[in-house]
């Protein structure tokens, strides 16, 4: 199976999930720049589920769209599990989503540090009802790769809060 493959039955996936649920997801994203959000309206029928997207590449976005606090950045920095919270929860606060995700990492090639190395990427999910999970992954390969394996993760971890909750 390919990668395209993998997230487009992913995403399609959710997509029923989503409809049977009758909820909408919301993305917030950074390292991947739209690209979970172009994986989930790759699927024809996706403006039933899909609420809407936030690409918040800089820490200006991020505070201005989201709400993450000036303050969260400067002490933890744009690749954080704080910053990912307040991402989702911000995703969640400007919309009317019923799930969202967020994502923000460092895909590459620079930009890494001894503490938050290329491939580093923090992942929130948040739910309408304020249960928020968050999860780091160190992920390898270029810059494409990291941020293929990110979108995969981001609708993985929405499937299972579909399925689940």
């Amino acid at each position: 199976m390919t990668v395209a493959t993998d997230t487009f039955a992913l995403a399609s996936h959710l997509g029923a999930l989503l409809l049977r649920r009758r909820w909408t997801v919301a993305t917030a994203e950074s390292c991947t720049g739209g690209l979970v959000a172009g994986a989930i309206t790759d699927v024809a029928g996706s403006s039933g589920w899909f609420e809407r997207g936030f690409v918040t590449y800089s820490n200006e976005a991020k505070m201005e769209m989201l709400g993450v606090s000036e303050r969260t950045l400067a002490v933890h920095g744009a690749v954080s599990e704080a910053t990912a919270r307040e991402m989702v929860t911000g995703a969640l606060r400007n919309g009317t989503a019923t799930l969202a995700v967020a994502v923000t990492g460092i895909a590459g090639p620079g930009g890494g540090t001894p503490t938050k190395p290329v491939g580093l990427v923090w992942l929130a999910w948040g739910h309408r009802d304020g249960a928020i999970a968050a999860r780091a992954e160190q992920l390898a390969g270029d810059r494409a790769a990291i941020r293929v394996a990110t979108v995969r993760i981001a609708l993985e971890g929405l499937v299972e809060r579909a399925s689940a909750g």
